[in-house]
């Protein structure tokens, strides 16, 4: 269970991947998380969204979940003094705005292309805003299971 919380820290998504194994190939395994995904209450995709940092925030650990999370995340740590002050700020404005973390599929992406994304979903309405965060938790969760799973 716990490279599932890994990978979604939803525990109904990872218990619900359990519950419907086995699984013929890994990609049965990533169509049933995502089918699994979608079919969950908000509490449950707001449990996930609240594992991951935020971005420009290294996570500490040594854990699976904190070493992808920092990997994910690497173009911010070369980011400018400027950038970073600017995603923090994003950060917390979205965080007062929605309720939750900015989440948001970083991997491969520059600091300044994350706050331009930060600051584009600012003017999403929340229910607008709670599905965009879930869209990307999922390509999250699909990049992870598939390092999990040794996949490309």
């Amino acid at each position: 269970m716990l490279d599932l919380l890994a990978c979604c820290a939803s525990e109904r998504w990872a218990a619900a991947i359990i519950d419907e194994r086995p699984f013929a190939t890994p990609d049965d395994m990533l169509t049933a998380a995502s089918d699994i995904w979608w079919t969950l209450e908000e509490e449950d995709w707001l449990q996930a969204f609240a594992a991951h940092p935020r971005i420009g925030e290294q996570s500490p650990g040594n854990d699976r979940h904190s070493t992808w999370s920092r990997t994910e995340q690497a173009a911010t740590t070369s980011a400018t003094d400027d950038v970073r002050e600017a995603l923090a700020m994003c950060n917390r404005d979205y965080e007062t705005t929605f309720g939750h973390v900015y989440l948001v599929f970083a991997s491969g992406r520059t600091a300044d292309e994350l706050l331009t994304e930060c600051r584009e979903r600012l003017t999403n309405d929340p229910e607008e805003e709670l599905l965009k965060a879930a869209e990307e938790q999922m390509r999250i969760t699909e990049a992870r299971l598939k390092k999990l799973l040794e996949i490309d």
